[in-house]
């Protein structure tokens, strides 16, 4: 029976019952953080990674586990593919989108820091890369270079032979790798960067901004039409460090930020007059910030409220 046919053949059973059902909840429960990666690198959404456990939850539970070889893969493929139908109806959704789009900020626990690879996967700036490839493609490549996928499985979980997987999956690390970031950044000199940025904005300090911003920095605003945002990326250390001085001083507020950790890397939770206003996160190249990351689109800041742990095994 191939993996497709498994696939089909597990899911004609009864619902799971008894000691079937706890063997079900127990493998969900082992490999939820895992599912939960899975489909949130896929998304960029932490409410539709949650939506897709769920739904993966439902479709497992009506599994004949006699007929499942791997709990694991078997579980992984049921979230792919639901992760896939709604990436294909979310290209929709972004396409009337107002302004530019940023994936969801996801407050990580301090696990994911310490796991580079894991934290380059999950970073700001690698899932604005995975934005710009096909549903497939992303699908493809999140399996096979961060999760380590055998292509035989990919190809079942995305309705795709075998060949035609290896060939988009060559095709995807090449585009990702000509835009992803070219070093991955010790934690403790992406926190130097952002402390000097905040020092410097709190403080109205142009020429503190200029230093630690690169010459080619790129700030991307998302306000989803409900908060005010730059409607198009600022490119350049001079623009970028006076619309936020500019901006700072002509909304006449005290701007402030609390250090934190999100999507694996050092971020800042900023606060206007007190109250939470949005995340910024930052790319960091040479010890000089090159992307800076502002969600303010309040639907996407539930992803703060608790620490979420993430898996690659």
């Amino acid at each position: 029976m191939d993996e497709r046919s498994e696939l089909t053949a597990a899911t004609d059973g009864p619902p799971a019952g008894g000691v079937a059902a706890d063997a079900a909840t127990e493998a969900f429960v082992a490999h939820r953080n895992l599912l939960f990666t899975v489909a949130y690198e896929m998304l960029g959404s932490v409410a539709d990674a949650e939506d897709v456990l769920q739904e993966t939850w439902l479709g497992w539970m009506k599994v004949d586990l006699e007929q499942v070889l791997d709990r694991r893969a078997y579980l992984v493929r049921i979230a792919t593919r639901r992760a896939l139908d709604r990436l294909r109806s979310m290209k929709r959704r972004r396409e009337e989108y107002v302004g530019p789009w940023l994936p969801e900020p996801l407050l990580t626990t301090p696990d994911v820091a310490e796991n580079a690879e894991l934290a380059e996967s999950v970073s700001m700036a690698l899932m604005l890369v995975l934005e710009t490839l096909s549903p497939t493609e992303r699908a493809v490549f999140v399996l096979r270079e961060v999760f380590d996928v055998g292509y035989d499985e990919i190809a079942a979980a995305v309705g795709k032979s075998t060949a035609a997987v290896r060939q988009i999956a060559h095709r995807a690390r090449r585009h990702v790798d000509a835009r992803r970031p070219r070093e991955v950044v010790p934690p403790g000199v992406a926190r130097a960067a952002l402390e000097s940025f905040q020092r410097a904005f709190e403080t109205g300090d142009l020429q503190g901004l200029l230093d630690v911003l690169a010459p080619e920095v790129v700030l991307i605003s998302d306000g989803g039409g409900v908060k005010q945002a730059a409607p198009r990326p600022i490119v350049g250390a001079g623009k970028v460090a006076r619309f936020i001085v500019g901006g700072i001083g002509k909304a006449q507020v005290t701007l402030s930020g609390d250090p934190t950790v999100v999507n694996g890397s050092p971020a800042l939770v900023l606060r206007v007059d007190g109250e939470i206003d949005g995340v910024i996160a930052v790319r960091v190249e040479d010890a000089r910030i090159t992307g800076l990351y502002y969600v303010r689109n309040p639907e996407k800041l539930t992803g703060i409220a608790s620490e979420v742990p993430l898996a690659l095994r």
